[in-house]
């Protein structure tokens, strides 16, 4: 702990031909670390680069970053991440990960070793789990808080110093991994919702052919289950009966606002057989096609 914390981040790695990755061996990544760990501003290495960081990784580090700050990009793997003020990354050691920053970017990063992490998590496979891949997400408060807190308790050596870091780390992995589970359930709730649109989209276009799940659900590249399951969740119902519901509806406003037979309406709606469709509209609506016709008349009739 008595060596200068000045080049533990400094990389011991010979610069590699251009066409494979770049693998910077940070800390030395010895089997005996310097320090417990490392925090650094993002400017103090960026700045050194004209703010870009091409893509890399650490074979033994696991690197937290948040953005304050500032915006840029961040090159995950195989996509491309915006970052924005308030921005969390988990990078897992393994990772291709590179930033392209805004000038004067601010925000903090912490980088364990993993022999950190095993004795951390122990034999908490499930939070290990939560961090053990490439995201980002909104840190919040508590992640803000900790962050400056290491920051302050990295720089400070005060006594005690190893152990403070080492707890402060542990808040630092569980609040990262609730940040990755919230964010996991929010784009599940996003992709859920866009499914719902492009199945709506579909409905559109299809009811006359009497589609059924199964065919919404090919088109969709889901299963018929799925599909069911999450029209369930957003209408409370099977994707069946939203189905059965447009064409019906459809029903309503010819029987509504056109003076076309019973059995037209059913043609044009694609039923091979108009007693077919009085039974589906009867089912949904509650009443036969004829008596809702005479509803809407009463209707009429009483407004004039």
């Amino acid at each position: 702990m008595a060596e200068s914390c000045a080049n533990l981040y400094a990389s011991n790695m010979p610069s590699p031909p251009s066409e494979t990755i770049r693998n910077y061996s940070l800390y030395g990544e010895f089997k005996h670390l310097p320090d417990v760990l490392h925090c650094e501003t993002i400017a103090e290495r960026s700045i050194l680069h004209d703010w870009e960081l091409a893509p890399h990784r650490h074979d033994r580090l696991h690197q937290l970053l948040l953005l304050r700050v500032g915006g840029g990009v961040a090159r995950l793997d195989d996509r491309e991440e915006a970052l924005r003020p308030g921005t969390l990354v988990n990078v897992p050691p393994g990772s291709v990960h590179g930033f392209s920053f805004e000038p004067g970017t601010q925000g903090l990063v912490v980088t364990l070793a993993d022999a950190m992490l095993d004795e951390l998590f122990g034999r908490d496979v499930e939070t290990r789990r939560g961090v053990a891949r490439c995201w980002t997400a909104k840190a919040g408060d508590a992640i803000d808080g900790l962050m400056a807190q290491i920051r302050r308790e990295y720089a400070a050596r005060s006594p005690a110093r190893a152990l403070v870091l080492r707890g402060l780390s542990a808040m630092l992995l569980g609040h990262a991994m609730r940040v990755a589970t919230r964010a996991e359930t929010a784009r599940g709730k996003a992709s859920e919702a866009q499914l719902l649109m492009r199945f709506e989209s579909l409905l559109e276009m299809h009811f006359r052919q009497h589609w059924r799940v199964a065919d919404y659900a090919r088109e969709l590249a889901i299963t018929p289950t799925h599909l069911s399951r999450v029209v369930r969740a957003a209408t409370g119902g099977p994707a069946s009966r939203l189905i059965d519901a447009r064409v019906v509806r459809e029903g309503r406003r010819q029987l509504a606002f056109t003076h076309l037979g019973v059995a037209v309406i059913a043609y044009m709606l694609g039923f091979t057989d108009p007693a077919l469709f009085t039974r589906v509209f009867t089912r949904v609506a509650g009443c036969s096609p004829r008596a809702f016709r005479q509803q809407m008349e009463g209707r009429a009739g009483q407004r004039r």
